[in-house]
């Protein structure tokens, strides 16, 4: 309760993108297999979301699946792709109650039928919802997610749809996965690693960094609040000089 008392309400993150590493070496830690460690990240999971919908934070990306994990063992690779279907179907009454929005982002045609058609399922019950939208990536990558954006505005530049001087900033953003999700403000790496691993390249371009060494299943809402206060102390420039910034209502 103090460390959320210390959070200045009017200035939190849009968009919380949010690297969620650790599972396999807390499972290691405490001697399990990789999938308990996984499954415990489940419930990390919940409590970051309700923080975040309690808080007021409009936008969360949670990194869940990314284009290189598919090189994992076959087992593991499974036993996620099961984990979370039974997440989704678990998880709808919560993102209910709290209205929550579900959306994806990524190369979903490469996912399982049965995740795709539950995570259709959960997508559309919640697509009225407004309090937040949690995005999941999902076999995502975003290098692949620029190659795919590039080959769509050159066939529309080829096909006359739009031309070659019209292409800039907002027409590259409408061609992303991520199109109707805002830039990211803030990006929250657990389990001491510090690297971005092909997570929304375009999109953090002037986001701020916080990492910690918390590993994922042990991640808790005070972690996540010791993280929205260090974002809250920043002065964010975005490539100006200190003098020509409106100072913002830090904490």
């Amino acid at each position: 309760m103090e460390l959320l008392q210390k959070i200045n309400i009017d200035y939190l993150p849009n968009h919380l993108a949010i690297i969620m590493d650790g599972n396999g070496r807390w499972a290691k830690q405490k001697g399990m297999l990789r999938a308990l460690g996984h499954e415990n990240g489940t419930k990390s999971v919940r409590t970051t979301v309700e923080a975040c919908a309690k808080l007021g934070i409009k936008n969360l990306t949670l990194y869940a699946f990314s284009t290189e994990n598919w090189n994992r063992p076959k087992l593991e690779v499974d036993t996620l792709m099961k984990l979370l279907v039974s997440s989704l179907k678990k998880e709808i009454k919560t993102l209910q109650s709290n209205n929550i929005k579900l959306n994806a982002i990524g190369n979903l045609t490469n996912l399982p039928d049965s995740v795709q058609k539950e995570l259709l399922e959960v997508i559309n019950k919640t697509a009225e919802n407004t309090r937040m939208t949690l995005t999941l990536a999902l076999s995502y990558g975003s290098r692949e997610e620029l190659i795919q954006a590039v080959k769509k505005i050159s066939n529309k530049v080829k096909n006359n749809i739009i031309s070659e001087e019209a292409i800039d900033e907002s027409i590259i953003n409408q061609h992303l996965y991520t199109h109707n999700l805002p830039d990211v403000d803030l990006v929250i790496r657990t389990s001491g690693e510090h690297r971005i691993s092909n997570f929304l390249l375009w999109q953090i371009a002037y986001a701020e960094f916080y990492f910690t060494n918390v590993l994922w299943p042990d991640f808790s809402e005070n972690d996540l609040y010791e993280s929205i206060i260090s974002y809250q102390k920043r002065e964010r420039r975005f490539g100006k000089t200190s003098e020509q910034i409106i100072p913002e209502k830090n904490v």
